[in-house]
């Protein structure tokens, strides 16, 4: 008797999906090579959160179903090796240091001398500025945490 035939759903990261029909004796890694052919290398397949690093495991195995969801990860294809005695890429060059960053340094600084101010001219700050002074502290906080969080 014909194995039956399974259709599953393969979404990608830009929501788009395609269906791929194969039987529930094909391994992982015969999905990867009848769908991504040249791409076996690049392609990641993730099914109920779970990576399937095995290529030799069935499909059975995972136990789908008819319309199963398995969610597709293509990364860049690697450079290939360079030959010996051949300049290999260069590695990026830093940064240049433009203006916007060093624009939270500088907001940084102007903190900190307007709460040396502060202290030192108490007089001079009204209770309002100081109320203004702290919650910019805090925001320029947030936006520094969030821009070398990355």
């Amino acid at each position: 008797p014909a194995e039956p035939t399974l259709v599953l759903r393969l979404k990608f990261l830009n929501d788009t999906e395609r269906l791929a029909r194969v039987r529930p004796g094909d391994t992982v890694g015969a999905l990867k090579r009848t769908y991504f052919p040249g791409q076996e290398q690049q392609v990641r397949l993730i099914y109920q959160g779970q990576l399937l690093r095995d290529d030799t495991q069935s499909l059975a195995g995972l136990h789908l179903g008819h319309l199963s969801v398995l969610h597709c990860h293509l990364s860049p294809p690697n450079v290939a090796p360079t030959a010996a005695g051949t300049p290999g890429p260069r590695s990026p060059a830093p940064a240049a240091l433009g203006v916007g960053s060093l624009a939270l340094p500088l907001f940084v600084l102007l903190l900190a001398l307007l709460w040396y101010l502060q202290l030192q001219h108490r007089h001079v700050f009204t209770a309002t500025a100081t109320t203004c002074l702290a919650g910019l502290t805090l925001l320029v906080t947030f936006v520094a945490f969030a821009m070398y969080r990355r």
